[in-house]
């Protein structure tokens, strides 16, 4: 069983940054996908960003392309969710995933369902 534990959430100024971490326990991630998910107050589960097991391959949401970048380190057993330019917007509770199942990496994109483990959520709130 692997646990998935989120950091790094906050509240944050309008053009500010804050980087998530995502620590995982209980097993070795390192062959997994990764993905960052967020939900905010009333809407839908969205898909945010995905890396592949090596972090050679990545996947962005158009609405935060250019301004957040998702990184892991396998030693370390933890995955990364950059987050720069903040715009109200993007305020939330983000999640993250992981999933063992080999497969192209297209086929997480915006699919929750495909991913195994889930965090418990850290909450993100960009203040105008």
């Amino acid at each position: 069983q692997v646990q998935l534990v989120e950091s790094g959430g906050g509240l944050v100024q309008a053009g500010g940054s804050l980087r998530l971490s995502c620590a995982a326990s209980g097993r070795t991630v390192s062959s997994y996908v990764m993905g960052w998910f967020r939900q905010a107050p009333g809407k839908e589960r969205e898909f945010v960003a995905v890396i592949s097991w090596s972090g050679g391959n990545t996947y962005y949401s158009d609405s935060v392309k250019g301004r957040f970048t998702i990184s892991r380190d396998n030693a370390k057993n933890t995955g990364y969710l950059q987050m720069n330019n903040l715009k109200p917007e993007d305020t939330a509770v983000y999640y993250c995933a992981a999933d063992p199942k080999a497969g192209p990496l297209r086929l997480y994109v915006g699919r929750p369902d495909r991913y195994d483990y889930w965090g418990q959520g850290t909450q993100v709130t960009v203040s105008s």
